[in-house]
């Protein structure tokens, strides 16, 4: 006789994907022009524009987004250091990341901001980590697994021998990204790239 599966509702995986659920209920936003707001926590980017190798996740986008490009998450300032408090409420590091999303995007090539959404959940800082990790298992979002570097911040000037981001090397722009040497792909490399993860949904390309 099998032994059924008994749930724990207080196992960590359990009460991380609670924490997923509750991101996916919040009615999305545009990223252009996000209004100031207070706490740490997740955020899931959407993607609904006319960039030709992104049109089959837009079109599934359309018409509320459900499948992110990018997911990260803001924690505040010492969070990691652990001299903050659990919460995170007196920081504004949540919105001034996306924020910076927003001018990363701004700056990029074949992008418009106001082709963008997003979702964010401000929650107690021990599971910021562990919400993030499960999105991304969830979504495998482009910007995260293919086309790596979206969320990359300037190496400074002591490290500019390293190589341009995968994303940079696809949206040019952004000024300390054309500093560095060129991308492991080509913009060629990364355009394939983009067509064997489009596969998942089924829809043509053009």
């Amino acid at each position: 006789m099998s032994t059924p599966h008994v749930f724990n509702p207080l196992d960590k995986k359990n009460l991380g994907e609670s924490v997923v659920q509750a991101i996916e209920r919040i009615t999305p936003v545009k990223l252009a022009g996000l209004k100031e707001f207070n706490g740490a926590g997740i955020y899931a980017i959407y993607y609904s524009g006319g960039f030709a190798p992104y049109l089959p996740l837009a079109v599934q986008n359309h018409p509320t987004p459900t499948h992110p490009i990018y997911v990260g998450k803001a924690v505040a300032a010492g969070a990691r250091k652990g001299i903050v408090e659990i919460s995170g409420l007196e920081t504004k590091a949540l919105w001034l990341r996306l924020r910076k999303h927003a001018e990363s995007i701004r700056a990029g090539a074949d992008l418009d901001l106001a082709d963008f959404h997003c979702r964010y959940l401000v929650i107690d800082e021990i599971w910021i980590g562990l919400g993030e990790s499960l999105l991304i298992q969830a979504y495998a979002p482009l910007w995260n697994t293919t086309v790596e570097g979206f969320g990359n911040n300037d190496p400074g000037a002591g490290r500019l021998r390293g190589k341009r981001p995968a994303w940079d090397e696809l949206h040019p722009g952004r000024s300390w990204a054309a500093r560095l040497k060129a991308a492991k792909l080509n913009r060629a490399g990364i355009l394939t790239a983009i067509g064997k993860h489009m596969a998942r949904f089924n829809t043509p390309t053009e």
